[in-house]
């Protein structure tokens, strides 16, 4: 399942950024944590369940992620 940091990151683009898109950089400013973490640790767990989508504009929050987290778009 996703751990807090997990659910900070998909929070922090939806609340801060509208679901997306929104760069790496920003978001870690955003919910205090180093980019090259949420790269190599957390990102590639959210794209393989497709909570995340990675696009040339930034990060996007999927359509799963509001659901699972019982958040309205």
């Amino acid at each position: 399942g996703l751990d807090d940091v997990d659910i900070r990151y998909l929070r922090g683009i939806i609340e801060r950024f509208k679901g997306g898109p929104v760069g790496v950089e920003a978001i870690a400013s955003a919910i205090g944590e180093e980019a090259v973490t949420l790269e190599d640790v957390y990102e590639p767990y959210l794209l393989q369940t497709g909570f995340l989508k990675r696009t040339s504009r930034g990060r996007i929050v999927t359509d799963k992620a509001y659901e699972h987290l019982g958040i309205k778009k």
